[in-house]
């Protein structure tokens, strides 16, 4: 009986021995754990923005004026974009947003946002761009004059499902064109796909839907059709917020949780943190952000709570973007802020279970 005590008490030993000796389930990047997979797809960007994808091809805009163009089945291919005003890379600007048209795979027709000097004055402007065998063509003008500067140029395009095209612009470094409605700085701007105003816009003859913003470069969609955008504070307390339209977000007469009669306070700010969030995808019901100074991507409630980092081993992150059931991601490390390494900058693509 001694024996087989002493043998009962070995066998449970030794389980307890192996249960405690194997290494816990780890992380990758700071957030993706193994049982999800984040796979480098592609690298050598050079400052890229904004993602796009038209059936198995990756449209990735890069701010010195180029479109670089990738398959699984093939190689990266990049072709500049020829404009009427020239793409000025200064500062944060440069070539910004990219949207395909909904009927691309026929027209090859494209909107982009860029920066250019005239009069020795920076702008933005939006203009319909259309695919060629060697190069993109710029078809027509939709939208000039938009405030720029060095910093501060907004940049996202984003096309809502009733067709109309959403541009977000920053301050442009003058922090009162965001609160005059008379300037299309500070802005999310709705119009229609022609450039022309949308009759049911909040404010008549205007391309204004909401206002009181800094640098908002994010859009994004719930199914039921509530618009999120990410913005960027003055170093800290980064925003992102419910958009209505013709209501007033505060910069910069609010920051962060600050209120104000008749002023929209953010669903979520990021306190004495910084995130600097670009580019924003809603996926799986939650709110995945590119986060620039946050260097990560992370991953926001809908309500706006419970903020998650999903990978934050690739530094600078500009845009993500949602194809079927996996996230793609681009980093941003080759803008002048970032600490490239000879890979950067990469597309990504994170795969959860």
């Amino acid at each position: 009986m001694k024996r087989i005590a002493l043998g009962l008490i070995y066998v449970v030993f030794m389980l307890l021995f192996v249960a405690c000796s194997e290494e816990p389930e780890t992380d990758k990047g700071g957030g993706a754990s193994e049982k999800e997979e984040v796979s480098v797809l592609v690298s050598g960007l050079n400052s890229p923005w904004d993602i796009e994808v038209s059936q198995d091809t990756f449209y990735i805009s890069e701010r010195d004026g180029s479109i670089a163009s990738w398959t699984e089945e093939g190689s990266l291919e990049r072709v500049s974009v020829k404009t009427e005003k020239e793409i000025t890379q200064i500062g944060e600007g440069g070539l910004l947003g990219l949207k395909l048209t909904p009927e691309f795979e026929d027209n090859k027709l494209a909107y982009a946002y860029h920066t250019y000097e005239e009069e020795q004055e920076v702008y933005n402007r939006v203009i319909l761009i259309e695919k060629k065998e060697d190069q993109w063509e710029e078809v027509s003008a939709v939208l000039e004059e938009i405030p720029g500067a060095q910093f501060h140029n907004g940049g996202r395009l984003e096309l809502a499902t009733d067709g109309s095209l959403f541009v977000t612009t920053g301050d442009a470094l003058n922090q009162s064109l965001a609160q005059n409605l008379d300037s299309l700085a500070g802005k999310i701007l709705r119009m229609n796909p022609d450039g022309s105003v949308p009759e049911d816009n909040p404010y008549k003859d205007s391309y204004v839907f909401s206002y009181g913003h800094r640098n908002p470069q994010g859009l994004a969609w719930t199914e039921n059709g509530e618009l999120y955008a990410s913005e960027h504070g003055p170093d800290n307390r980064d925003e992102i917020n419910v958009i209505q339209p013709g209501r007033n977000y505060g910069w910069p007469l609010i920051v962060g949780d600050e209120e104000k009669e008749d002023m929209i306070t953010p669903l979520y700010q990021t306190g004495n943190d910084t995130w600097a969030p670009s580019g924003v995808a809603i996926y799986r019901d939650k709110l995945f952000i590119a986060a620039l100074r946050g260097t990560a991507v992370r991953t926001l409630s809908l309500e706006g709570d419970n903020p998650e980092v999903v990978t934050e081993q690739f530094g600078r992150v500009r845009d993500v973007e949602v194809v079927n059931d996996s996230l793609y991601f681009i980093t941003n490390n080759t803008d002048g802020r970032g600490t490239p390494d000879e890979e950067d900058d990469r597309l990504v693509r994170y795969s959860p279970n």
